[in-house]
């Protein structure tokens, strides 16, 4: 375990580097509907000189999690690849929104377990949005949430290993019974059965027993569609670049419902003179319910 703290101290020392040093632009609104009713606006100096004001979470009743999906794309709206940076967004999305504003407020960062590789940690490192999380009163990281019906994954990743930040791991009892050795190893990862094989009620749950209101889902692609699907998902924060490339075929939402989506937020930037675009879009409840992925 000593020799973990050690990687995972290192690993935030360097996070912590590589954000504070990145050049990170300054965001133009297109368009920005401020009068919204169901957000919650946030930001400092610091944010609001690059967002170019106030960024929006959305507010949802007590009964609800709020549970917000962040995804870049590739100009041929691609999403799959190792590093979301690749597909366009640059340093800018990746500080200011990605490992930012997207997730400054949140109780927690949800996964997909086949997005984990193991360096997988999801928190804030930009001292400017680290000031801005401790002034909204929640603690330096987001707990984790990991998705898996199958446990197709190890232990190995990063964010398992971090004593001090609670991880829930969602999971199928063919999960549960592969990894009940490490899940007894490891007292701060609490696994949580599916329900009839939907996110719904562990989600309810964990924002019932352990607090978790506010969720940053991140992906993967299969874990967002079921999250639109069930309804849990109300919005997206979704960068899209200025270049072609990523994993062909790989747009964020892979279900078979329409989706009525409402761009509330675009702005745009220049990146080594490629322009990204950034949008807030509001995603209305699917009228009929997909296949389970």
């Amino acid at each position: 375990m000593r020799d973990q703290r050690m990687a995972f101290t290192a690993f935030a020392e360097q996070k912590h580097r590589e954000a504070s040093s990145a050049e990170i632009g300054t965001l133009t609104t297109v368009f920005d509907h401020l009068e919204e009713p169901d957000t919650l606006a946030i930001g400092n100096a610091w944010t609001r000189s690059h967002y170019g004001g106030d960024f929006s979470l959305p507010v949802v009743p007590e009964t609800r999690t709020a549970v917000s999906l962040t995804f870049v794309q590739s100009r041929d709206r691609n999403t799959g690849g190792a590093d979301p940076s690749a597909l366009g967004g640059g340093d800018t999305d990746k500080h200011l929104l990605y490992e930012g504003l997207s997730r400054v407020a949140a109780d927690a960062v949800l996964v997909g377990a086949g997005t984990l590789h193991p360096m997988t940690f999801f928190s804030v490192w930009h001292p400017e949005v680290v000031a801005l999380r401790q002034s909204l009163g929640f603690p330096r990281h987001p707990a984790q949430i990991v998705v898996s019906r199958h446990g197709q994954f190890d232990f190995t990743p990063l964010l398992f290993n971090v004593p001090d930040v609670p991880v829930f791991l969602i999971c199928g009892e063919q999960c549960m019974d592969r990894h009940s050795t490490a899940i007894r190893e490891r007292p701060w990862v609490e696994p949580i059965l599916f329900n009839a094989d939907r996110l719904t009620t562990a989600i309810d749950r964990l924002r019932l027993e352990r607090g978790i209101h506010r969720i940053s889902a991140v992906g993967g692609r299969s874990t967002a569609t079921r999250l639109v699907d069930e309804g849990l998902a109300q919005d997206i924060y979704l960068t899209t670049g200025d270049r072609e490339g990523g994993e062909a075929g790989t747009p964020w939402y892979v279900g078979s419902v329409p989706l009525a989506l409402s761009t509330m937020t675009r702005k745009e930037w220049m990146d080594r003179q490629s322009r990204v675009v950034f949008e807030h879009i509001l995603i209305r409840k699917a009228t009929v319910a997909s296949a389970l992925i």
